[in-house]
């Protein structure tokens, strides 16, 4: 009796031993994260289409939602009805000038008429320099209407531009009111529903990239040495069955600065009261979840 008592203890120990080998065997634990977004509204009003749930698989340049428009779309309309009305009190300045012109040429026709007919001594030298003088008039004519056209023209032009920045800002702004989704990744939080008031800046969802994940551990000073950027290492995780599963990850960040140990996490040395973050990103098909918690082997 004596001894099946014994041979029990030893097993017992055996076990508790390996067990304590085996919770000991890592060189540090820590927990998974995600680089997580969190998408905010660009536009004030009623969001008129929502297209969005926790859990959901979305896309870049994906479009999930919309913010109420027909204010902006009045204004824009407004806008563009100014800019026609100044468009419409622009001279035209070909046709002012037509009648001068006409003036112009019919001066140039006579002007070689009595040239011919001062060379056959048919008529006077005062006849040809007025009408050459006349020319000149005319042309003086037409300069000066032509800058005063081009100057009202101008003018008008300018009084334009801000109409059409101001288009410019609200087409921004139309823009701004569609919900883009700027980056594939899964939905892990949504903050608002399908026609609520939301205003600029506030979040209406958090998306984050699960195809890779972070596990962040800490390490000790005796161990930092051991490590460096870009190394892999071996990832453990629960397996479900009491045993661990095992992956490979790649050291993406290390902390420059000592911290205090965080009370979830135990390192290789117990004693060491300061430790250093340190960031391994895994492949993830969908196994490892945000705050899982997962142990390396350097």
């Amino acid at each position: 009796m004596k001894i099946n008592n014994f041979i029990i203890c030893v097993f017992v120990l055996y076990f508790m031993a390996a067990s304590c080998k085996q919770e000991t065997a890592f060189d540090a634990s820590g927990s998974f994260e995600a680089v997580e977004t969190v998408i905010s509204a660009e536009a004030t009003g009623i969001l008129k289409m929502f297209q969005v749930d926790e859990g959901q698989q979305l896309e870049a340049g994906q479009l999930v939602g919309y913010v109420d428009t027909v204010q902006l779309f009045l204004k824009k309309k407004q806008l563009e009805m100014q800019i026609d009305a100044l468009a419409s009190k622009k001279p035209n300045i070909p046709v002012q000038l037509s009648a001068l012109k006409e003036q112009l040429k019919t001066a140039e026709t006579e002007q070689k008429r009595v040239e011919n007919l001062v060379k056959s001594e048919a008529a006077t030298t005062k006849q040809l320099d007025d009408i050459n003088a006349q020319i000149e008039v005319i042309k003086r004519q037409i300069d000066a209407q032509k800058s005063t056209l081009e100057i009202s023209s101008g003018g008008i032009n300018k009084d334009m531009l801000p109409l059409e920045v101001q288009v410019q800002q609200i087409d921004d702004q139309l823009l701004k009111s569609r919900v883009i989704n700027p980056l594939s990744g899964t939905v892990i939080a949504k903050y608002t529903e399908q026609n609520e008031m939301v205003a600029t800046g506030k979040p209406l969802y958090k998306i984050a990239d699960l195809s890779e994940i972070i596990l962040r551990v800490f390490i000790s000073a005796n161990q930092l040495p051991q490590v460096k950027l870009n190394q892999t290492v071996k990832v453990h995780t629960d397996d479900g069955n009491g045993g661990f599963a095992e992956t490979q990850g790649v050291v993406t960040w290390i902390s420059d600065k000592a911290e205090f140990t965080p009370k979830t996490i135990q390192t290789k040395e117990e004693r060491a009261n300061q430790v250093y973050a340190m960031k391994v990103k895994v492949k993830n098909d969908g196994t490892f979840k945000i705050g899982m918690y997962g142990e390396i082997n350097f």
